[in-house]
């Protein structure tokens, strides 16, 4: 059983709002009661409540980080439970309380290899949770490729698809694929009726077949401007219809390169804020001391040795999030963008806001950003 806590003395995003000279209480893993200070020093609390002073901080839900594929030299892809278990370990220490796995595009072999060791990893964690499994491919375009291997892309499968969601003993939560590919409607009917999330991706799919895609259920886009057709005057392509459409919801990847912050700005004028989501699409080798491998080289992201591509980025969600506040946008809404929306938009309930009767998943960080507090299922993780 997790341990009683109550922080106090802290400014409270809720994920909704914002509530200063707050104290949060949390009974049995989950946020029991939100109230203000003056409330806090009229209560008694038995010998069993540790209680911790904030000290004017921020207390807010923890960070949830939907599309990872690696991060301190562990990665999705290894096929191990040993590294999602260490993935898992690291995040924490950068204010990620949950996260998904992303198993990159790969040969069938590899892909159950990676999502058994998922489903194996699973409720074993000792830091951020393991919220389920983002398939990213295998059915994409090969005209927008970016940093996936051409030998882990296939045509649209059914029999492919009823084989890996076997083995991911249903944890599939998320799926990028690429709308425009034969037979997309049949496969993206079969993920609506296992509950999961679609998202475009890697695709290069024009305005009409985008429109077509959202008839068939999908609604949220993977690393929005990123691998996809881009905007054209004559031909709206899929960064088209996510900028008029305000029902389709966007990742962003968070680290300045893989997106400008001016086109945050645009987006953030076309989308409501609930239609946001940051992840990091951070790589294995991101917080290691080199951050290089015999393929990748990092310039503020990870780029191909061989042909310079971008494929994919270094930054934590602390890092991203951090930037979204540099870029102007308020911490308020950042942590929505960070916290609330990806929990909402992936169906995880009582996730993602500092509420009453939610699963006490937060971080306490100060003026400069830096985690002072990671508070997983109520129990205290990291302790500056």
């Amino acid at each position: 059983m997790a341990a009683e806590l109550c922080l106090h003395n802290a400014t409270v995003l809720t994920g909704s709002s914002v509530m200063k000279k707050c104290a949060v209480h949390i009974v049995d893993g989950f946020i029991s009661d939100v109230y203000n200070e003056t409330r806090f020093r009229q209560k008694q609390f038995s010998a069993k409540v540790r209680i911790i002073d904030a000290k004017g901080a921020f207390l807010a839900p923890g960070f949830i980080d939907t599309h990872i594929h690696g991060i301190g030299g562990y990665d999705a892809n290894d096929g191990t439970a040993k590294s999602i278990l260490k993935m898992s370990e690291i995040l924490c220490r950068y204010g990620v309380t949950s996260f998904v796995p992303t198993v990159a595009a790969a040969p069938e072999k590899e892909t159950i290899a990676a999502v058994k060791a998922i489903v194996k990893a699973s409720g074993k964690e000792k830091g951020a949770k393991i919220l389920g499994i983002h398939l990213e491919g295998p059915f994409l375009s090969p005209a927008r490729i970016g940093g996936q291997m051409q030998n882990g892309l296939s045509q649209v499968d059914l029999a492919l698809m009823e084989r890996i969601w076997k083995a991911s003993d249903g944890k599939i939560i998320n799926m990028t694929v690429a709308p425009e590919l034969k037979n997309m409607r049949q496969l993206a009917l079969f993920c609506l009726k296992k509950g999961i999330v679609l998202q475009a991706g890697h695709t290069d799919a024009t305005y009409d077949q985008m429109i077509e895609g959202m008839q068939a259920g999908i609604m949220h886009i993977t690393h929005v401007f990123n691998a996809m057709r881009p905007l054209h005057h004559r031909e709206p392509g899929v960064v088209g219809a996510a900028l008029i459409h305000p029902e389709l919801s966007c990742e962003i990847i968070g680290d300045g390169i893989h997106v400008n912050p001016h086109l945050l700005t645009l987006l953030m004028k076309c989308k409501p804020l609930n239609q946001l989501v940051l992840v990091t699409d951070s790589l294995k080798p991101s917080k290691t001391p080199s951050a290089e491998t015999d393929e990748l080289y990092f310039d503020k992201c990870f780029r191909r040795k061989s042909d310079n591509v971008i494929v994919g980025s270094g930054i934590s969600m602390l890092d991203g999030f951090k930037n979204l506040v540099s870029w102007g946008i308020p911490v308020e809404k950042a942590i929505r963008i960070a916290s609330a929306n990806p929990a909402r938009i992936m169906k995880q309930e009582r996730k993602g806001l500092i509420m009453p009767g939610y699963e006490a998943d937060i971080i306490v960080f100060n003026k400069k950003f830096e985690i002072l507090h990671t508070i997983i299922n109520g129990r205290l993780i990291k302790e500056d």
